[in-house]
């Protein structure tokens, strides 16, 4: 298989933590070089320094806040007028937890902001380089709650549904020209994001973290939370030119949990 990305150039957001980190450091191992997306610089610089180098590559980072998406797209227009980017992985960490009648307008509005507006600036930035150049890679980390609700997650549900409906939208619209939109489904990972939802549900369910943890396991078929390197590694894969056949899709990863295919 063809998993070489020298000489291409990935953009990857929220790439300080979690899956976001994990899938630049496993894109940076197969070749292309990164920019890093976040707000803190400081953890950005850190993770810079984590990336490999050994094909030759040059990583960046970008500051940017998906809470200020007139800002992103200011930092965006700038970076795509000097570089290509072959490959965007739009991730963004999830709403609050709740059930999404207790939601108020305010807080569906600045997730689907932050997630799906987000990522609408960014393709509409990168999308002209893809085209030229022949090959795009776009790949949004979501959530598999898109084929099954989540308890407890009402915002989350509703926007990480709107997201995928975008994206299959835009990957009949972007395929003639040799880009691929996919979205990756992350189940149970051990991100930050998932050490707050079990932390709000040992609160609210009177339980230990350890208790709550037990009852999630219980719930998936591989037995055990997967690692963010484990999400990561199906990212990069779809980077690839290996997955140039591969789109439109949903791509759960999360040990067989979700009851639908």
């Amino acid at each position: 298989m063809d998993l070489d990305l020298s000489g291409k150039q990935a953009l990857v957001c929220g790439s300080t933590q979690g899956i976001g980190k994990a899938s630049a450091i496993e894109l940076a191992l197969l070749g292309a070089s990164v920019t890093l997306v976040a707000r803190d610089e400081n953890k950005l610089k850190a993770v810079l320094n984590e990336l490999s180098r050994a094909k030759g590559q040059a990583h960046d980072y970008l500051v940017a806040d998906f809470n200020f998406p007139d800002k992103l797209k200011s930092a965006i227009s700038q970076y795509v007028a000097k570089q290509t980017v072959h490959i965007l992985v739009n991730n963004t960490g999830g709403p609050p937890a709740g059930p999404a009648l207790a939601a108020s307008t305010e807080e569906f509005v600045a997730a689907f902001s932050s997630h799906l507006l987000c990522n609408q600036i960014l393709v509409q930035a990168i999308a002209h380089g893809m085209k030229a150049a022949g090959f795009g890679r776009i790949i949004n980390i979501i959530s598999t709650s898109v084929k099954m609700p989540i308890k407890g997650l009402g915002v989350s549900n509703t926007i990480r549904g709107a997201v995928a409906n975008w994206s299959k939208t835009l990957s009949v619209e972007l395929a003639p020209f040799g880009i691929t939109v996919n979205n990756v489904l992350p189940g149970a990972s051990m991100t930050g994001r998932l050490e707050s939802i079990i932390q709000d549900r040992a609160v609210k369910q009177n339980k230990s973290t350890e208790e709550v943890t037990k009852d999630m396991v219980s719930e998936i078929p591989a037995g055990r939370i997967s690692s963010p390197e484990e999400v990561a590694a199906v990212v990069a894969f779809l980077a690839t030119p290996a997955a140039g056949y591969i789109n439109g899709i949903n791509v759960p990863v999360d040990g067989g949990r979700t009851g639908s295919l």
